[in-house]
């Protein structure tokens, strides 16, 4: 008898290797969100941390973190979510059930969640993107696995280094018809919102941020592109099985990992060397220079994204699986954590509530320390309530939500062997 009802997976039908690689995500994506809020041009300005005693410190910290991590993180995090899709595809299928229905719910509570999420706490959330995106990779499905991978790859390299180009060349000019949110004077009047406490302040400050640098210049579109591109890899991935049987396909992974990681992390330090001349006045700023630069690394992006994952993988069937397994405890919880690391930054940037207000007077190597305190309280925290529960707070609302029921939350009690 073919069953025909579906519902959460069990903790038993999980993949380790996938939630180890959502987990090292995680801690990507919450040291580059972190760094870029309490950088110049959002939360300080260039002369509150030029003042800072670890100033020459933060630029290296700064560059070094950019170069293994920004877009990488949310490169695996995105490609995992269009693995995932193919995993709950494959499992409905098998379950005979109506797949169609409720993925397409799935996402919409997905999208409502990312935005609240987006309008009231973090003005970058991805879970909206995400959303839409998705809908997109639905529509997508059927296509062939030359086509699925040749246009994830076109979308992957290519939409925001579109959207950059069309930037630099003035055809969209986000800043034409409105205030510039990135001066001197719109980031401290944000402080003066967040020291005073002033929490719908700062909502509103957001959406004013937002409407002319995420919209009008065609950088949502971008990211959904961007985020699809990723979806269609991962998908494709995911039919081939080779992460569902990792073990299996190890040699593959090893000659991956040599072809896409040095090739990506010289690109990417590439970018690197020219962002730290633009920095310093040695390269003129804005024009050609800074697309050419912004092209190298959305281009690197992708293969050093690709050499980690195959690192990873590599690494938890070798001698570095104890340090790799723990993050499986903060990828199983990935929603409630991602959400968590927005609550994280808010207390520590911001003077809200029981807020520190510590924006502009902390710089990037007490930012990094911060991370990885956080991350560790993260894993803990998450291996503790796992250790209870069988979903995560946000995973059981999102579940219950989809299916229109209320999950088993309590978890069962297994004796230790």
């Amino acid at each position: 008898m073919v069953e025909t009802t579906a519902g959460p997976i069990d903790a038993r039908d999980r993949i380790e290797t996938l939630d180890v690689l959502r987990g090292v995500a995680l801690l990507g994506v919450f040291l580059m969100n972190f760094l870029g809020f309490a950088s110049p041009g959002i939360m300080a300005t260039d002369a509150q941390l030029d003042a800072l005693p670890t100033a020459p410190v933060d630029k290296w910290v700064d560059w070094i973190c950019g170069w293994l991590a920004h877009d990488k993180a949310n490169t695996v995090f995105a490609f995992l979510f269009g693995l995932g899709f193919w995993l709950q595809l494959g499992r409905a299928q098998a379950k005979g059930a109506d797949f169609e229905r409720i993925y397409l719910r799935r996402l919409t509570v997905l999208l409502v969640i990312g935005v609240v999420h987006f309008l009231f706490l973090w003005v970058w959330d991805i879970l909206h993107v995400y959303a839409l995106a998705g809908f997109l990779l639905f529509f997508l499905r059927r296509l062939p696995d030359r086509w699925m991978l040749g246009l994830g790859v076109t979308l992957a390299l290519g939409a925001r280094t579109v959207q950059e180009w069309l930037v630099e060349l003035g055809v969209l000019d986000p800043f034409g018809w409105s205030h510039d949110p990135y001066v001197e004077a719109e980031v401290l009047a944000r402080q003066r919102l967040s020291e005073a406490g002033d929490w719908p302040g700062l909502v509103q400050a957001f959406l004013r941020f937002d409407v002319p640098d995420y919209i009008f210049n065609g950088l949502l579109v971008a990211w959904i592109f961007y985020a699809l591109g990723r979806f269609l890899i991962g998908a494709w991935v995911g039919r081939k099985g080779w992460l569902l049987d990792a073990a299996a396909y190890l040699p593959g992974f090893r000659r991956v990992l040599v072809w896409t990681l040095p090739a990506g992390m010289a690109l990417e330090a590439a970018a690197t060397v020219g962002q730290v001349l633009l920095d310093d006045g040695r390269l003129p700023e804005g024009g050609p220079w800074y697309a050419l630069i912004q092209t190298t690394h959305l281009i690197g992006a992708p293969p050093m994204a690709c050499g980690l994952v195959c690192a990873v993988v590599v690494g938890l069937h070798g001698g570095a699986a104890r340090w790799l397994r723990p993050f499986r405890w903060a990828g199983r919880m990935a929603l409630t954590n991602y959400v968590g690391q927005t609550l994280f930054y808010a207390l520590v940037l911001f003077g809200v509530g029981p807020g520190l207000a510590l924006a502009g007077r902390i710089g990037s190597t007490v930012v990094l320390a911060i991370v990885l305190a956080g991350f560790a309280a993260q894993v803990a925290f998450s291996r503790w309530w796992l250790g209870r529960f069988r979903y995560g707070p946000l995973e059981w609302v999102w579940r219950a939500l989809t299916y229109g029921t209320r999950p088993r939350l309590r978890a069962d009690r297994v004796p230790a062997v």
